[in-house]
């Protein structure tokens, strides 16, 4: 079917009508205050992993300063930093601090995590790679996964459920 030029007039004018000037455009990234936005993060991954890079554009995209650090094997930075294999994700990101967070971690979780007080903690992990956990986005798919709070004698607790993308 053509459309005849007074159609794509009359369509043109009532997208142009839902475009007036609304001001300056809204970033896409969440505004975050200074001081959270001083946040650094060493992020070890492997050099070919997308999904990796993902998730640092996702730090960056909420003023987290990543630094990454390319390691064909990664067992050596999880071990240092007390991360047993049943926490694994595909890369580890540390704090200026020395906490580890492990995997698919939201980024306000990390801050959420370093405003608080935790003595018996060295960090947080999202083992495995959930499906819609940030970097790992499949169109509009999600699977529900924790958030886990690893303690210094090895054990973990539940930090944080996340029920819905919209959490992250």
């Amino acid at each position: 079917m053509k459309l005849t030029l007074a159609a794509v007039v009359l369509v043109a004018t009532a997208l142009l009508a839902g475009c007036k000037d609304a001001g300056p455009a809204k970033p896409e990234t969440t505004a975050v205050p200074d001081s959270a936005a001083a946040l650094t993060l060493t992020v070890y991954k492997t050099p070919s992993c997308g999904c990796c890079k993902k998730w640092v554009s996702h730090l960056e995209q909420q003023g987290v300063v990543a630094q990454t650090k390319d390691y064909d094997d990664l067992s050596g930075i999880k071990e240092r930093y007390g991360i047993t294999p049943q926490y694994y994700s595909c890369h580890t990101a540390v704090s200026e601090q020395g906490y580890a967070f492990e995997g698919h971690i939201p980024a306000k979780y990390i801050r959420k995590f370093l405003a608080e007080s935790h003595p018996d903690a060295i960090g947080l992990s999202v083992p495995g790679m959930p499906l819609g956990s940030p970097g790992m986005e499949v169109e509009d798919r999600f699977m529900p996964y924790d958030i886990l709070l690893l303690h210094k004698d090895g054990s973990a607790s539940v930090y944080a459920h996340i029920s819905d993308a919209s959490m992250q």
